[in-house]
């Protein structure tokens, strides 16, 4: 654990109380001035911390700020190998992942932030990812005897595990829009990119990133234009620690899924919560938008919609828009 990490550590442990530089540095055994410079990344990276004469350093008791412990002290045992990483800000956490799996990373890191500069949606949009407001994680996954087509069944998992965290923690109903969006109150307050890396030239897969970014709270000046009719949040206000226990929920959730892959639990949950079951959609294409009326979602979560002549067919990707 870096000096950085250690004296946050202690910071929040004791949070709302100051601590003295000489104080700390004695319980870490460094020196003040490591102190110093560990307090000044810190607050670089975002963290609400007050330095008084005489008084010493403080850490803001009601400081929402993500952190390596704060989502540790989380995480359940089917998380024990997770290795989350915080940052201020990165370009898009999956962007990081693969960099991380190129160049050898195990299955189990986590990439977390509080701001993407180029964050990335489906079909090579951007994501909306502003500093302070959202939670931007992703995580490398190497499935064993994995095909390409049991990719979408990890963006169900993480659709369900997103979608079970905001009900425990804001006790709003998350309903999904297939294949990979979560609204709340009829807004879209999730997205979710599930990207997966193969191997050249045996065409094997060689691991999955599954990335998610959550809206915690609303910008203080609003969605941009473009998203502000559609774009929600999950949370009213901010509180201590809930971006934390937002992370830790959903690898909780997710882990427990993905650890037993076979189980019907995933598909009955997401069926349930199926925003598009009974409703008639846009069938989205290349060229084209086609009317559909959705029967239902199958084992594989493929979307089964009939279209006007009577035909019907199996999505299994690709995109649709409700018709409100």
């Amino acid at each position: 654990m870096s000096t950085k990490d250690t004296v946050l550590e202690l910071f929040e442990k004791n949070r709302g109380f100051y601590i003295s530089g000489q104080q700390i540095a004695s319980e870490l055994n460094i020196t003040r001035t490591a102190v110093w410079k560990a307090v000044k990344i810190l607050q670089k990276e975002g963290y609400k911390i007050e330095a008084v004469t005489n008084r010493g350093y403080c850490l803001d008791k009601d400081a929402d700020v993500l952190s390596v412990r704060g989502i540790r002290s989380r995480l359940s045992e089917e998380c024990a190998g997770l290795r989350p990483e915080v940052f201020l800000s990165v370009g898009s956490t999956n962007t990081l992942c693969h960099e991380k799996a190129r160049s050898g990373e195990a299955e189990g890191y986590v990439a977390v932030a509080g701001a993407q500069t180029a964050g990335r949606g489906r079909r090579g949009r951007s994501f909306y990812s502003p500093a302070g407001t959202g939670v931007y994680m992703s995580l490398l996954l190497r499935p064993q005897g994995f095909t390409g087509d049991q990719v979408l069944g990890l963006t169900t998992m993480a659709a369900v595990a997103v979608s079970e965290s905001i009900e425990a923690l804001s006790g709003k109903k998350a309903e999904i829009k297939w294949v990979n969006d979560i609204f709340v109150d009829g807004k879209k307050v999730c997205g979710i990119l599930s990207e997966a890396l193969y191997e050249v030239p045996s065409g094997a897969l060689q691991c999955v990133i599954v990335g998610i970014g959550i809206n915690a709270y609303a910008p203080e000046a609003g969605f941009p234009p473009e998203i502000s009719e559609s774009a929600g949040c999950v949370f009213d206000k901010p509180e201590v620690d809930l971006k934390n226990s937002l992370v830790a929920e959903v690898l909780n959730r997710f882990m427990k899924y993905y650890d037993d892959p076979k189980s019907d639990a995933v598909y009955d949950e997401y069926r349930t919560r199926s925003m598009v079951i009974g409703k008639d959609v846009k069938v989205l294409k290349k060229d084209s938008a086609l009317k559909a009326h959705v029967l239902d979602i199958d084992r594989d979560c493929g979307l089964v919609v009939r279209y006007p002549d009577g035909t019907e067919e199996v999505l299994n990707s690709g995109e649709i828009s409700i018709r409100v």
